[in-house]
């Protein structure tokens, strides 16, 4: 039993006045249970205060989980037609666009996101997502190929299984349905650990899996700490994928597990630290807005953050006027206000990570140009922060910060900025901001990302696949390719005279 008893569903009130109710339980085989692991407090980043304690998997509650996602799909699941199982994911999508307003206020309460950000980019994105991957579900086909005039030789593009999937707290139910949705369209059935810093919204839409009519067992939502449930489904003998979106060092830890436990198919999306080029012949005002975008969307709490920003010498001064600029404009304050862009950083643990960063930049030598301050006394507000004059070398260059930093530094022709831009251990993503075609070809073939933006930054659609190179992991989400994640291929090849 759980540390102390608790009713499933609870009533909190929202900074705008809003009721909200909450389940706290585990979702496993379609019901809310009560897990064995302690309770876990979640805190609102924006008061500090508690809003509710969730339940936590044990070993044995991931058991239970996988197990009953493992009967779900070898006797229920893997029966259902295609057609019927994008019938299914557009209906929950359906119920996710009417609850959209319910969904953003648990994010921003959960989370600090700004509730509009919340509510018309990160909700709407889900919605989109499970519509796109509904459209696939009868359309992932094999081949035949024609070896022989005395044979049949075709392939079969087969689900998995049961997937484990372990999501951030950045992006709660934006993670989750880069996950979901292409899992279930393939025909596999999932456990799901939430981060136990932002768990609230997940649950509600777990409740929405059931009212859609998915059978019991295919969707199983968990929370709890990293190493002890994360660690229990990642080594899961059951689990035929584990899907991961996290740090880097979780990541080899996943690795570490699945290679001995049964070699599990892995799709790992890790940190970054990912640079922007700003070439003299950019529109500079659009590269100073996208720029600054591509850092400060989101709190800066984003793996492919464009967190190291390279400009060419002779326009670095009017850049950084247009660009602080930007930062100047965003909006620090209550997620439930309309003016605000900016909320809380998710937790103290974050907000003292990225104020301790801030000093190191200023220890290190790079100029604190703007920002770097706590806003008010209570919640764990940081105003927008532009550090100037930095070398590749410094720490701030180097290391993810995961908050809303950046580092601006200086090239004198494009050969030195793609050398610069891929002088890191990191290769999620990339920006470069240039009027010149060859440039931008040039560039963009150049540089060590899995996405590159030219001339704006941080743009997604649910057909074009986003992963990473180097230490930012391996595996795509989105578009057709994250399909390959989610199945595995088999041949079959017979005599026609047998």
């Amino acid at each position: 039993m759980a540390a102390e008893t608790q009713a499933d569903i609870q009533t909190i009130k929202t900074q705008s006045g809003q009721t909200l109710e909450v389940h706290t339980h585990l979702f496993i085989n379609n019901e809310f249970v009560a897990g064995h692991g302690p309770l876990i407090e979640t805190i609102n980043p924006t008061t500090e205060e508690v809003i509710c304690k969730v339940h936590s998997a044990t070993e044995e509650d991931v058991n239970a989980a996988v197990e009953a996602a493992y009967a779900s799909y070898k006797n229920v699941w893997s029966k259902v037609t295609p057609a019927d199982r994008g019938i299914l994911i557009n209906k929950l999508a359906d119920l996710m666009e009417r609850d959209q307003d319910e969904l953003a206020a648990l994010e921003a309460i959960d989370n600090g996101k700004a509730f509009s950000v919340a509510r018309d980019d990160d909700i709407a994105g889900c919605i989109g997502c499970y519509r796109y991957f509904a459209g696939w579900a009868d359309k992932i086909h094999g081949k035949v190929i024609d070896t022989s005039p005395d044979q049949l030789v075709y392939t079969r593009h087969e689900a998995l299984g049961v997937v484990g999937a372990i999501i951030p707290w950045n992006y709660p139910l934006m993670m989750a349905a880069w996950k979901f949705a292409p899992a279930l369209a393939a025909g596999n059935s999932i456990v799901m650990k939430t981060s136990e810093l932002t768990p609230l919204s997940a649950y509600k839409f777990a409740a929405l899996v059931k009212e859609a009519g998915f059978p019991a067992g295919v969707v199983n939502i968990i929370t709890g700490y990293g190493h002890i449930t994360g660690s229990a489904l990642a080594s899961h003998r059951r689990v035929s994928k584990m899907a991961f979106t996290g740090s880097t060092v979780t990541g080899r830890r996943i690795m570490e597990s699945s290679s001995s436990s049964n070699l599990k198919k892995l799709q790992l999306e890790l940190g970054g630290k990912s640079a922007q080029i700003v070439c003299a012949d950019a529109d500079l005002k659009n590269a100073a807005k996208h720029a600054a975008a591509g850092i400060f969307n989101n709190h800066g709490q984003s793996c492919n953050a464009g967190s190291r920003i390279f400009v060419q010498e002779s326009v670095a001064k009017e850049f950084i006027d247009l660009f602080t600029e930007q930062a100047k404009a965003i909006v620090v304050g209550c997620p439930f206000k309309d003016e605000t862009n900016q909320g809380p950083q998710v937790s103290k643990g974050q907000f003292d990570k990225i104020m301790n960063y801030i000093k190191i930049g200023q220890e290190e030598g790079a100029t604190l140009h703007f920002g770097g301050e706590r806003v008010g006394d209570k919640g764990y507000f940081i105003t927008p922060t532009v550090f100037t004059n930095c070398k590749n070398d410094m720490t701030i260059m180097r290391e993810e910060i995961f908050g809303p930093v950046v580092a601006i530094g200086t090239f004198t022709d494009v050969e030195e900025a793609i050398e610069l831009a891929n002088d890191n251990e990191y290769g999620l993503a990339a920006g470069v901001y240039t009027s010149n075609h060859s440039t931008a070809i040039k560039v963009s073939n150049a540089l060590l990302a899995g996405s590159v933006w030219v001339n704006c930054y941080d743009l997604f659609n649910n057909s074009v696949p986003f992963g990473g190179y180097k230490q930012s992991g391996f595996g795509k989400e989105l578009g057709k390719y994250a399909l390959l994640e989610y199945t595995q291929v088999k041949s079959v090849i017979t005599l026609v005279d047998f």
